[in-house]
């Protein structure tokens, strides 16, 4: 009787058993169909890789999930959720930062003027001749003249030749040092220096104000971006859209330079960089000046803009405005002027550069969007507008985001959190650029690539993202031949994946 028993007890078990598996299997099949769909939508998921290009990924993704998952395993010890400050030097060291180093990178499409080079190389700077220095206080300031300045009788500064000033110094070394700090705005304790953002963008703006007078010497302004070239050509990027408020410009005749004029030099220069360098793409000015304005200002702006549009229409590429968004005049303010300047120069417009939702900077966006920009400045706050987010999608406006930059300017802590994930995982057009390197150290590109590759986007995005990223920032660019740059990056690229393959770095 027992045994009967137990034979609809068997039954029945083995039934629970048949239902889990059906469920199991139907639960992960649709956490698969899921999942791929996601993957699906991921900026670059379309993209198909060469034989090549598939042997090259395991080499490069190998390495992202190794110092992924390491960082995963002992938080503490990764790098990237710390302060760029703490970690730039580091990560050069990496393998893959080498390799995203090597990998061609298409275009910078924002950043500025001279912001781009770093403190070593602006302290080479002031071993020129005819320099002359002057402190006030903590603040530093100099002037190229043929004799010395008149003293400044507002603060008693008096000038000093620099190179005198440096030969009297006890130490060359440390008074090197000392100047140095003026070039750049890394310190060994940003977390307790630049506690907000209105602190660490003080310290960014003073940066401009010291360096300005030495820069905007004719001589070191063609210098400067000539050597600027070197750089982004020497980080693998073959085109350059450079904004630039186009300052005043002097030299040791008394002569100054005006804003049409300093764009003119911008062209010269180019012109004979790419005779140094033919294999490089050229480069292009976008104007912006400072954002916190009045409107005759705005206009004088405007009409300087269409002026240099008219005199270099191959050359200029379009306008925007700059400064701290967040206590800068809001766009809303000035739609009326940039509606007339919208109908004969392109639009490439700040915006969205706030942690803030619902201001007048988190707004910008709106403005931005409705005035036709063609690409948009940062865009960091874009995240919190779903219908601007369909908007730019629709209307094909590239964001550019510069993750080191919203990390040292105080946007985001940790660029784990940085929007930029968001963007990539919903295939938005995206191009990755680099703001102002030069002023927190980092490489022209690589830094901003390398970022965006191991912090910021899935773990499981690979080899398409870098290249559809590359792509994108040639795609949103003003060149005038893009097909021609799209076929020369495609030779670079397949050159790149070969030596992945063969060196493994």
């Amino acid at each position: 009787m027992a045994r009967l028993i137990m034979w609809p007890l068997v039954l029945l078990l083995t039934a629970v058993t048949v239902t889990s598996k059906d469920m199991i299997d139907k639960v992960l099949d649709e956490r698969k169909s899921l999942f791929d769909r996601e993957l699906g939508l991921m900026l670059g998921s379309n993209m198909k890789l060469s034989d090549s290009e598939i042997k090259a990924n395991d080499i490069i993704m190998a390495l992202k999930v190794d110092e992924v998952e390491r960082g995963l395993e002992h938080p503490k010890d990764f790098n990237l959720s710390k302060h760029f400050f703490e970690y730039k030097d580091i990560v050069k060291d990496t393998k893959l930062f080498k390799m995203i180093k090597k990998m061609p990178k298409g275009a910078v499409l924002h950043a500025h003027d001279t912001g781009i080079l770093g403190p070593d190389y602006v302290l080479k700077l002031t071993y020129m001749d005819n320099l002359y220095i002057s402190f006030d206080g903590d603040n530093i300031n100099f002037k190229f003249s043929k004799t010395a300045p008149k003293t400044d009788t507002s603060c008693g500064c008096d000038w000093k030749l620099l190179k005198q000033a440096r030969a009297e110094a006890k130490s060359v070394a440390d008074f090197d040092a000392e100047l140095r700090k003026y070039f750049t705005i890394v310190i060994d304790n940003p977390n307790e220096v630049y506690t907000d953002v209105n602190t660490v963008w003080k310290r960014f703006q003073q940066y401009f104000i010291s360096t300005g007078p030495l820069f905007t010497y004719k001589p070191v302004w063609e210098k400067y971006y000539y050597d600027t070239l070197v750089a982004m050509r020497e980080d693998n990027v073959m085109y350059f859209e450079i904004r630039t408020i186009l300052p005043d410009l002097y030299d040791l005749d008394g002569n100054t330079y005006n804003a049409v004029e300093t764009a003119k030099i911008y062209k010269k220069v180019t012109e004979k960089f790419q005779k140094d360098y033919p294999d490089f793409f050229g480069a292009k000015l976008i104007y912006a000046p400072l954002k916190v304005l009045d409107k005759p200002t705005l206009h004088e702006y405007i009409r300087t803009a269409k002026e240099i549009k008219k005199l270099m229409p191959d050359f200029f590429a379009g306008f925007d405005l700059v400064g701290q968004e967040d206590i800068g005049a809001p766009l809303r303010d000035v739609v009326t002027e940039l509606c007339d300047a919208g109908k004969d120069l392109d639009l490439f417009l700040h915006a969205g550069e706030t942690n803030w939702s619902g201001t007048s900077s988190d707004e910008n966006l709106f403005e931005a969007v409705v005035l036709g920009a063609k690409r948009i400045g940062h865009g960091f706050a874009l995240i919190k507008h779903p219908v601007l987010m369909e908007e730019v999608k629709r209307r094909g406006i590239a964001i550019e985001v510069n993750p080191v930059s919203n990390a040292v300017l105080k946007l985001v802590e940790d660029v784990r959190n940085h929007p930029l994930a968001a963007f990539l995982s919903q295939n938005m057009p995206v191009v990755i650029s680099c703001d102002d390197p030069g002023v927190w150290e980092a490489d022209p590109l690589t830094h901003d690539f390398y970022i965006t590759f191991v912090a910021i986007s899935s773990r499981h995005a690979d080899l398409r993202l870098l290249k559809q990223l590359a792509l994108n920032s040639l795609y949103f660019s003003t060149h005038p031949n893009k097909d021609k740059l799209v076929h020369e990056f495609e030779i670079r690229w397949t050159k790149f994946i070969d030596s992945v393959v063969k060196n493994r770095w």
